[in-house]
């Protein structure tokens, strides 16, 4: 199973921050690449963030970059992706996804393996 959470409420203020997260069950977090994926009205899957734990390697958006921050807890097998600095242009339904070859994808939607539900964050101005 693999899902993604929102820690926190899902509307805020520009200027304010949420954390996301993606625990998944009967699957190793470090044998995968994790990433986040948005989508927002009107627009295209934007890969944003993705964390490879086998070398450590991560990937953000130039559209994220500074202000978020993906980590992880490999004994939750947990992902986190903490937005800081949200602005209204983040607001969009957020997807994680897991896959050997997500990072070498990144920011295309490919190489996806595993797909989590949405959560929708909404940043007001």
């Amino acid at each position: 199973r693999f899902s993604c959470r929102r820690l926190g409420g899902g509307l805020v203020q520009a200027g304010g921050s949420l954390r996301l997260s993606c625990a998944g069950s009967g699957l190793t977090f470090d044998d995968y690449a994790i990433g986040w994926f948005r989508l927002a009205p009107g627009k295209e899957y934007e890969g944003v963030s993705c964390l490879d734990s086998s070398d450590g390697n991560t990937y953000y958006a130039d559209s994220v970059k500074g202000r978020f921050t993906i980590s992880s807890d490999n004994a939750k097998n947990t992902v986190y992706l903490q937005m800081n600095d949200l602005k209204p242009e983040d607001t969009a339904v957020y997807y994680c996804a897991a896959g050997i070859d997500l990072m070498s994808n990144m920011p295309k939607l490919a190489g996806i393996e595993y797909w989590g539900k949405g959560t929708q964050v909404t940043v007001s101005s």
